[in-house]
């Protein structure tokens, strides 16, 4: 299986949705919380070429986006496809 990163923060209703969607297909995950680490957000705005909003989910290295992005995979059976690593 892939691995997956996700990037949180403590009170974000996204980042419990989206580790509740893969937990719920059990597939285990690196967090990385940046509630109150301004180093680790700095770094997550540069690996996301930008981006500053949480979630942001990696799969296999590849940014896939936030908890949006990640439902869509899901709905569209394409999520699986990632996880394998095909």
């Amino acid at each position: 299986m892939a691995e997956v990163t996700i990037y949180t923060t403590s009170y974000c209703p996204y980042c419990h949705a989206a580790k509740s969607l893969l937990a719920r297909k059990g597939v285990a995950f690196q967090e990385v919380d940046v509630t109150h680490d301004p180093e680790e957000r700095a770094r997550l705005v540069k690996r996301t070429g930008g981006r500053r909003t949480v979630p942001q989910v990696f799969i296999a290295g590849q940014s896939i986006g936030g908890y949006d992005e990640l439902a869509a995979l899901e709905s569209g059976g394409q999520l699986d496809v990632l996880l394998a690593g095909a």
